[in-house]
């Protein structure tokens, strides 16, 4: 029960980390949410729990894959934004154009793996 409380409480002091950090400058609020600690830890805390690089293996290269989907998000946003939709309109289009990315992603990958 302890580690499952650690493994919330250290992921849950990196987003406030990155949020306090952006209010003061957004290039820094930007290079540490950029860089992927998330994907880190993840990966720490499924080897700490299983011992299976495989798994490590797997998931990192499914984050590569996926990378690329969430791109959608960091280039709707600013550009609705831009164009005055409004800080919740422009959130809500620019996350419902990464899921139907996500969609189509994972849809590929299954058809390429078979």
């Amino acid at each position: 029960m302890w580690y499952f409380i650690t493994k919330i409480t250290v992921n849950a002091l990196l987003i406030v980390a990155i949020s306090e950090i952006a209010k003061r400058s957004s290039l820094m609020g930007a290079v540490l949410a950029s860089v992927p600690l998330v994907s880190v830890i993840a990966m720490i805390w499924l080897y700490q729990e299983s011992g299976d690089t495989a798994k490590v293996i797997s998931l990192a290269s499914d984050i590569v894959w996926l990378v690329l989907p969430s791109l959608v998000l960091f280039i709707a946003l600013p550009i609705l934004l831009k164009h005055e939709f409004g800080f919740y309109l422009s959130l809500g289009i620019s996350i419902a154009l990464t899921v139907v990315a996500y969609f189509l992603m994972v849809t590929a990958l299954h058809l390429i793996r078979g």
